[in-house]
């Protein structure tokens, strides 16, 4: 029998005593050495509807607090950060994925939205960017939808969609591979997959590391590709030390280029 969970029978439609899931985008600046002002990479109305909103679905607690009182001076909160209701996605989120891993059944985030059901906006945010993009939170969206909860994305930074437009790589056509192998021998198969497929349709591949090691993924692109695909990086997107470079791989093996293992990085190649 399969244990995946569907909506009540009776789930209701919109209703206007539901509240309104907002996904709230985070700056890009988490972990980072230097903070750019909020009001430089975030609209004054995505901070004003964070300040209002007092019930949070988050990917951490810790960074989900810092982040509002960052907000703070700019609009005053509905509530202080001790009143703040804030509750973490699980640990099996995070390490399976929304949608469960092979074999198992997706996460039911449907009783992380009982405050919504009895008329309280709710707030979903990552630690940085767009919640459900490259981060968890697209079950609870899904769940959202399932018990008749408006779903509201705010405006704000999407590092793949910024990292894309700045590449010069195909924009009509690409996908999002999330994390590479580990394994330095099924890392190199991994980039030649994904390189045919990108020279032979034309589809851009965006892809993302641990900053720690985005030094050994970069020496294992640039050994690996061909010489004539074109490989971008996008790292500091959206603060001062911005590191945005494209060209053919052929020209990255004539120089040394510095790559920080602090900084979350975009990479992407195609042709």
């Amino acid at each position: 029998m399969s244990t995946r969970p569907t909506p009540p029978a009776d789930t209701p439609a919109y209703t206007a005593t539901n509240g309104t899931l907002y996904l709230v985008p985070a700056p890009l600046d988490f972990g980072c050495d230097t903070q750019a002002p909020l009001q430089d990479a975030l609209p004054d109305g995505t901070l004003k509807t964070a300040a209002r909103l007092t019930h949070w679905i988050c990917e951490n607690a810790k960074s989900t607090r810092a982040y509002l009182k960052r907000i703070e001076p700019l609009h005053p909160l509905a509530a202080s950060l001790q009143q703040q209701t804030i509750t973490e996605l699980p640990r099996e989120v995070h390490k399976k994925g929304d949608h469960g891993a092979k074999g198992s059944a997706p996460f039911d985030a449907r009783p992380l939205l009982a405050a919504a059901l009895v008329g309280h906006d709710m707030g979903l945010i990552s630690e940085a960017g767009m919640p459900a993009v490259a981060d968890p939170g697209s079950s609870v969206v899904r769940a959202a939808h399932d018990l008749g909860i408006p779903v509201v994305p705010l405006v704000g930074p999407v590092s793949l969609l910024l990292a894309l437009a700045a590449s010069g790589l195909n924009g009509q056509n690409f996908a999002f591979t999330g994390y590479l192998p580990q394994d330095a021998q099924e890392r190199i198969q991994r980039i030649r997959e994904l390189e045919s497929l990108a020279l032979k349709t034309g589809q851009t591949q965006l892809f993302i590391e641990t900053p720690y090691r985005n030094a050994a993924l970069w020496q294992a692109l640039v050994q690996t590709l061909q010489p004539h695909t074109r490989l971008a990086l996008a790292g500091g997107l959206t603060l001062p030390q911005v590191q945005i470079r494209s060209q053919l791989v052929r020209q990255w093996r004539q120089q040394a280029i510095p790559i920080d293992n602090r900084t979350p990085v975009v990479f992407a190649f195609g042709r």
